[in-house]
């Protein structure tokens, strides 16, 4: 088997860490695996560059701070193929742009445009194990770029895609996903397996372990993805197609959000194109949009609620202020004392009843529900933040998800 396996900040945050990668890998050669290795930063190493920067310009060239950035997965590339090397096993560390990772031009948060893996397939090739420097690549223009939050996942799920990895593997210092984050319900499950959509809605809805992009180009390159920790040998998590999946649970997982703020405009005068002319107001303001609600106009206006994250409150109440003085809006009110709590699951698409069991826990626990959205494997619903966690631990005992 070709193995793809990422190590993240954690998992290579100081020597004793690295050594323990190292030991990790030269495991997985041995059982007779070819291995590619990609390797964030030493925990902390991103955040300290950043500071030397910002101590000689609080705005740096982007193109520098790249270049810059770009340093600290180099180092824990080349130290674990020392680290490799010493132990009898040939490794050879890369940078993206050896490893033939070409992005856009778009600095610190470049998208990975292609890959050409032939300098990684030679190595292999030759027995060797290639650790690559993971979260950058080069332009097209030849620039030093770097791939933004989470980047080093995503070039671990990249170069699984260019190789035709069998498993992709991402280790973090998280065991996999869970039913529930088990901070707040002790009883959560590890899930064996889960499917990219699943993954993805629980990505969006709150849960950290993986970001959006890296499952979005797992599902795209149709790329088998396991996260588990590199803290013990304790199997994972695997993210795969709908259809490797046996049986399909009725509800995969519980996610909660509390970076979510409600936007309620009343009397908004009932013209058309008025939401537009709303919508279009907060786009241009990079105010992102979660859950709408609007009720039926009468007497020649309306009302609309909405939910933006909290990072986007004051540029949502900027925007506001406009229509409220040019009378379009009667009035605006704000909560920030809400979250959302959300249901997933592929067996929603099949089975009837799943919202009519959420509604009904969220009564019996005397919940009120703000807002609702739904799609085929998802229901989210607004509640008032107090009762965040008594929610999560109502829905997970009402889907049996300790079972």
């Amino acid at each position: 088997m070709l193995i793809v396996q990422k190590f993240g900040g954690t998992s290579v945050g100081d020597l004793e860490r690295i050594q323990n990668v190292a030991n990790r890998v030269a495991k997985t050669k041995k059982a007779g695996n070819d291995v590619v290795v990609v390797v964030s930063a030493m925990s902390g190493e991103t955040n300290k560059l950043v500071a030397y920067a910002e101590h000689f310009s609080k705005n740096p060239s982007r193109a520098e701070v790249d270049m810059l950035l770009s340093s600290g997965e180099r180092v824990t590339a080349s130290l674990l193929a020392i680290a490799l090397t010493e132990m009898g096993i040939p490794a050879v560390s890369m940078t993206g742009r050896k490893a033939g990772i070409v992005t856009d031009n778009i600095h610190t948060k470049a998208r990975i445009e292609e890959i050409n893996p032939s300098v990684m397939q030679e190595a292999i090739k030759e027995g060797k194990i290639v650790v690559v420097a993971g979260f950058q690549g080069v332009s097209q223009d030849g620039n030093v770029t770097t791939l933004g939050r989470g980047g080093s996942d995503l070039s671990a799920v990249a170069v699984a895609g260019a190789l035709k990895a069998d498993l992709c593997e991402i280790y973090t210092d998280v065991s996999g996903i869970f039913t529930t984050d088990p901070r707040i319900e002790p009883k959560a499950k590890k899930l064996e397996h889960i499917s990219y959509d699943e993954m993805l809605e629980l990505a969006s809805l709150g849960a950290k372990v993986l970001q959006n992009r890296s499952v979005e180009l797992a599902k795209k390159l149709n790329v088998n993805l396991v996260t588990r920790t590199s803290f013990s040998d304790e199997e994972g998590t695997l993210i795969t197609k709908e259809e490797n999946i046996m049986e399909k649970p009725l509800v995969s997982g519980i996610a909660l959000d509390k970076n979510q703020a409600r936007v309620s405009l009343v009397g908004v005068k009932d013209r058309p194109g008025i939401a537009s002319d709303i919508f279009t107001k907060l786009s241009n303001n990079n105010v992102n949009i979660d859950m709408i609600i609007q009720n039926v106009g009468h007497d020649g206006k309306a009302n609309i609620d909405f939910t933006v994250p909290v990072s986007d409150l004051n540029d949502a109440k900027r925007v506001m202020d406009v229509f409220v003085k040019e009378s379009e809006v009667d009035e605006v009110s704000y909560d920030e004392n809400i979250c959302k709590v959300s249901i997933v699951g592929v067996g929603m698409k099949s089975h009837t009843g799943v919202a009519a069991k959420a509604f009904s826990t969220m009564a019996s626990e005397n919940i009120n529900i703000n807002m609702i959205s739904t799609s085929e494997i998802k229901i989210s619903m607004i509640i008032a933040e107090k009762y965040a966690e008594l929610a999560v631990r109502a829905l997970h005992n009402a889907y049996e998800l300790d079972k």
